[in-house]
């Protein structure tokens, strides 16, 4: 990588550059760089350097400020709806001008642009961009009193399906036989390393809370912040998002203080025989052992400064569910109620939606979530005794003693019956968990636009793919998230990853996606490493061990580095930062390989994460787009301290680029050094310095190479 990016031009090569006078160089920066000023000069955003405070309440006043290239803009103006405001600059520097203007809030969500006339010419800026014509759709939105948890800014997840993690407790392992679901008798997997099975949904290795306490170690040093688990309440699956209890952790997860005797015979369908499974999943003391483990579990991961947050499956429940009770678990059992499944007189007989009002006993007419009659759908319009329950298991734990950090929530989008009704609920899932812990976060599944619940009165955030996942898999791999398709014209297409990530930016309220959970794998799709091979398969077509071959660990790394300095919350998928493979569900579900991990891998996480939260300016700071070609992307992440300059090659060939650095507010007099760097070889710490000269640096990136440089300012 190249040392000196001080390479002088014809203009100035007899003039020493850092002995010019502040306007001389303000005069040449300007005729160097006003061919540029529609497209790079102005910047603003909602992050606190220019929209302060960044989360206002209503009737509050907000100070908003327009970043200006020094002596370019003649007047600015902010434009709300029919009023006015004039923008005097506030504060500058060799390079900017800041304009400012402070405008009073009322109760309601407010848009605004910016009206700037510069050298005779008009323009505005609005989130996409500058431009001689306004488009409406993207200018800035506030909207007042819309607050997230500042602790989630940026916060770096983990996220464990608990069952492949670790397996801490071995008393709870679910038996080979225990009981039957969906057609299979349980299994139970004694070879940790064990590949999953295309039929994975009764497999069960044995993980558990105990494993993840034990475990804390690790995460601490690796620099987790954020545990999100999947689903851990009673459920016969091991994805657990089909619950059967929302009251209680399930058993295997947790403690089993009784235990009984009874497996099913080998061939045996009939779970009322499962006694032993009833036993442990009915009796009250198992189901309070396992609360109070996982009370005590969020108590340590708090005392060392890490979050939990739990998966929420609110749209549907499971066919074992107590509601329900299809497969008659409960049925005769002290302190519950008949199943709907088994009478029209239960008093959960509202909680579904029969299709056969005739078929008691034994009703399969239910709705299923996706015609899935293990899922079924509930049925909260025609109950309100369900609706506040739920709203209750909301509160609950969130609440002490459980105090978990808020809620993931699964395809939240399709709960109900209709689109007001889904919109309706969550208003008052947001004032339940607000007002038991204001702290809490409320992140959300959903694919698509997701503008209609992040308005501030439901959800705080998403599960970022339209603007994260996605785009970075395109750019990278070429690969579609599930592995089940190939774009090669996408691959390595810098503008189209920056015009895609520009839209979802545009659309989103700052604070939702400094919050947006920006995963490169996850339990529902490819694990990214594996995305890098370029193939296309499933375990059941293609094999467990396709899913390993050809992988790319170079490309593994340049996504890391964008995921850690990219805006959002940067989340792990356990086993991803140990070199873990696999296709989409249920091969993305392999065990952490305890004992073989890939430790390279590991400790680069562990450097970028540091990085990562070392700095605000990659937790809350501004992002601006730098440079894009055929494979290559430039971006820089700023705020009033610190500037970063981040630049990906995923090509074959090395390159040289020059990066406009002066975009994210990098002065001449600064020098940049690299913090961290990647190659087909690996990564280095080695802090090499570049010179920035006249607004840029020539960087040198060798093939699949990537770097992250800071300003260091001159005394």
């Amino acid at each position: 990588m190249s040392k000196d990016a001080g390479k002088k031009d014809s203009m100035i090569s007899t003039v020493k550059w850092d002995r010019l006078g502040l306007w001389d160089k303000i005069r040449m920066y300007t005729e160097s760089v006003m061919p540029l000023f529609r497209e790079k000069s102005l910047f603003s955003d909602g992050t606190k350097q220019f929209r302060n405070p960044p989360e206002p309440d209503p009737y509050e006043d907000v100070t908003i400020r327009l970043r200006a290239l020094a002596g370019t803009a003649d007047l600015a103006t902010l434009v709300s709806g029919d009023k006015e405001y004039s923008m005097s600059v506030a504060q500058e520097n060799e390079l900017f001008e800041y304009f400012e203007c402070t405008i009073p809030l009322q109760d309601r969500k407010i848009s605004y642009y910016f009206r700037v006339v510069a050298g005779g010419a008009v323009y505005y800026y609005n989130q996409l961009g500058t431009d001689t014509v306004r488009n409406e759709e993207y200018d800035f939105e506030i909207i007042p009193g819309f607050h997230v948890p500042r602790w989630a800014k940026g916060a770096v997840y983990y996220q464990i399906f608990v069952d492949r993690f670790y397996n801490g407790d071995t008393s709870n392992d679910v038996e080979t036989g225990e009981y039957i679901y969906i057609n299979q008798q349980t299994s139970r997997i004694t070879e940790w390393s064990k590949y999953p099975a295309a039929m994975d949904v009764g497999h069960f290795y044995g993980g558990d809370l105990a494993g993840v306490m034990k475990k804390m170690d690790y995460l601490e040093q690796l620099g987790v912040e954020v545990i999100y688990l999947n689903p851990i309440f009673v459920s016969p699956s091991n994805h657990k998002y089909d619950i059967q209890d929302y009251d209680y952790v399930d058993p295997h997860y947790g403690v089993i203080v009784k235990d009984g005797e009874g497996l099913l015979k080998e061939g045996e369908t009939d779970n009322t025989h499962a006694l032993k499974y009833i036993r442990r999943v009915t009796d009250r003391e198992n189901l309070e052992a396992g609360n109070e483990l996982f009370a005590t579990l969020v108590e340590e991961a708090h005392n060392r400064g890490m979050r939990v947050i739990l998966d929420g499956v609110f749209n549907h429940c499971g066919s074992f569910n107590k509601w329900l009770d299809r497969e008659k678990i409960y049925k005769g059992q002290d302190g519950y109620e008949t199943g709907a499944y088994l009478s029209e007189s239960s008093p959960y007989r509202k909680y579904f939606r029969f299709m056969d009002d005739k078929k008691w006993p034994d009703n399969g007419s239910y709705i299923g979530w996706w015609n899935h009659d293990t899922l079924p759908k509930l049925n909260y319009e025609e109950s309100e005794e369900l609706y506040n329950y739920v709203m209750q298991i909301a509160r609950k734990w969130v609440s002490p003693p459980f105090n978990a950090d808020g809620w993931r929530l699964d395809v939240a989008a399709d709960l109900g019956f209709s689109l007001e009704f889904n919109h309706t609920f969550w208003k008052d899932f947001r004032k339940n968990v607000k007002e038991a812990n204001p702290n809490a976060i409320i992140l959300a599944e959903h694919y698509g636009d997701a503008t209609a619940w992040l308005q501030g009165d439901q959800w705080d955030t998403v599960m970022n793919y339209d603007g994260f996942m996605e785009p970075v898999s395109w750019f990278l791999t070429g690969m579609e998230k599930h592995s089940d398709s190939r774009r090669a014209d996408l691959e390595g297409d810098g503008e189209l990853f920056f015009r895609s990530m520009r839209r979802y930016l545009s659309s989103t309220q700052p604070q939702s996606y400094q919050t947006a959970m920006n995963e490169l794998s996850n339990h529902d799709h490819s694990r990214f490493l594996t995305r890098t091979n370029g193939q296309v398969g499933r375990v059941a077509s293609a094999g467990s061990e396709a899913a390993e071959e050809g992988t790319d660990k170079a490309l593994m790394r340049l996504a890391v580095m964008i995921q850690m300095t990219w805006t959002g919350a940067p989340t792990v998928y356990y086993g991803d930062e140990a070199g873990l493979c696999g296709w989409t569900d249920p091969d993305n579900r392999r065990t952490y390989p305890w004992g073989g991990e890939d430790q390279e891998l590991i400790d680069y996480h562990r450097e970028l994460i540091h990085l990562h939260k070392s700095y605000n300016a990659l937790k809350e700071g501004s992002l601006i787009a730098l440079d894009a070609q055929e494979n290559y992307i430039s971006y820089g992440r700023f705020d009033s301290n610190d500037q970063f300059i981040v630049a990906i090659n995923k090509g074959d060939s090395e390159l040289t680029v020059t990066i406009p650095i002066w975009i994210a507010g990098v002065l001449d007099k600064d020098r940049l050094v690299s913090l961290i760097a990647t190659d087909r070889d690996g990564y280095s710490l080695e802090a090499e310095m570049y010179d920035s000269y006249q607004g840029k640096v020539e960087v040198t990136l060798p093939p699949c190479g990537g770097i992250v440089l800071k300003n260091t300012r001159a005394i």
